[in-house]
């Protein structure tokens, strides 16, 4: 990934973090992390969270590296 679109995360903070799809998909604009997923060992670092559309509460899960993409995702809702 190019350094100038590559956004440092810490996934343990991003619980309830708010962020807008750079090209919106079905009205779907806004969303929100609902959840980190735990990975099956404890010692194990987060990978996935589920992030969940604001307009029409469809949830899905991704991995929360998928966030750092400004080209897909832009922190906070605009």
């Amino acid at each position: 990934m190019p350094e100038s679109t590559a956004r440092r995360l810490n996934p343990k903070k991003l619980l309830l973090s708010k962020w807008t799809a750079a090209l919106p998909k079905n009205k779907e604009k806004h969303f929100l992390v609902t959840q980190l997923i735990k990975p099956e060992l404890p010692d194990a670092p987060i990978e996935h969270i589920e992030l969940e559309a604001v307009h029409s509460r469809r949830s899905f899960i991704l991995p929360w590296r998928e966030l750092t993409d400004t080209g897909q995702w832009l922190q906070g809702w605009q």
